[in-house]
């Protein structure tokens, strides 16, 4: 598509028609869903000898049904597959370099939204440049249709016709086609690499968890044992931490001859980790000295001993 001829006259212009039998043959091909649009656009390029650039919003938007609603069932195939190896070619080898030469000045919070930009602004060139030549890739599928039905029945209007209605007019089962294409490549992400990337950033959240716990633990026994007491004043939390941290003389669930907890929270967890959110960790401190561990998290999150 974005390979097209830019010579005058375009491809397979039939000069010996007359205005009035190309258009009906334009008519013929196009059918009735946006006809006026394809016929201006049509005529545009016939009056100036050559394709050039314009602009098209279903094609921007939403290129491979585009394709399949206007029976281009091969070239949909073809883009499928050279068009996303384009962006996925283009998308590793940026994030290669980037990876060597900007990422280490990256903070790390940062980097992730780096490589995800890198891969839409990749997508984004993509689109805009099929975006701006598929009015002039129409046209020369149009004209070469026309020009296939002429020299195949000549004298035949009726065949001629039938070619172009053939090859040429929509397919809503095209269109239905490619918006469920969509819908299995979601469900296949949802289903399948949802939860992986979900499995990693839940690993992050409770690790940081446990560490904070742990620390916590540690700070809050020393102090205990420098002053007879439970530590209740000692502030631990900061804003930019995603595990809220109380110490408390006791908990829900705690054993009664405790005196001192420390009650680690999860929360601001964005999906698809929000099941997190409001998962408790709690730590307490035993007559004998020694802490135990219990935790609102399952069995196979919480920390090993506490349950």
């Amino acid at each position: 598509m974005l390979f097209i001829e830019t010579d005058s006259p375009p491809p397979f212009y039939q000069a010996d028609l007359s205005a009035s039998r190309r258009q009906q043959l334009d008519q013929w091909f196009l059918g009735h869903r946006s006809q006026s649009y394809y016929l201006k656009r049509f005529a545009q390029f016939d009056e100036q000898g050559y394709l050039g650039p314009s602009w098209h919003w279903a094609s921007f938007l939403m290129t491979f049904p585009w394709l399949l609603y206007r029976k281009r069932y091969m070239d949909s195939l073809v883009y499928s597959v050279a068009g996303w190896s384009f962006i996925q070619l283009n998308v590793a080898i940026i994030l290669v370099v980037l990876q060597t030469v900007a990422m280490p000045f990256i903070a790390d919070p940062w980097q992730m939204g780096v490589r995800i930009a890198v891969a839409i602004l990749v997508w984004l060139f993509w689109s805009v440049m099929v975006a701006r030549w598929s009015d002039a890739y129409y046209y020369r599928m149009a004209r070469r249709e026309i020009a296939d039905a002429l020299e195949m029945y000549p004298k035949d209007l009726a065949a001629q016709k039938a070619h172009l209605q053939r090859e040429g007019g929509v397919s809503l089962y095209g269109l239905g086609l490619g918006f469920g294409f969509f819908v299995f490549v979601l469900s296949v992400i949802q289903v399948q690499f949802l939860p992986l990337i979900a499995k990693q950033k839940e690993k992050e959240v409770l690790f940081e968890a446990y560490d904070m716990t742990y620390n916590a633990q540690r700070r809050v026994d020393l102090l205990y044992q420098q002053q007879g007491k439970c530590p209740l004043q000692l502030p631990l939390t900061t804003d930019d931490q995603r595990v809220t941290l109380q110490i408390a003389s006791s908990a829900e669930g705690a054993p009664k001859d405790t005196d001192c907890v420390v009650i680690a929270t999860v929360q601001g967890v964005p999906y698809p980790n929000r099941y997190l959110n409001n998962q408790t960790l709690v730590m307490y401190r035993q007559p004998t000295g020694n802490w135990g561990c219990m935790s609102s998290l399952n069995k196979k999150q919480a920390p090993k001993g506490c349950v």
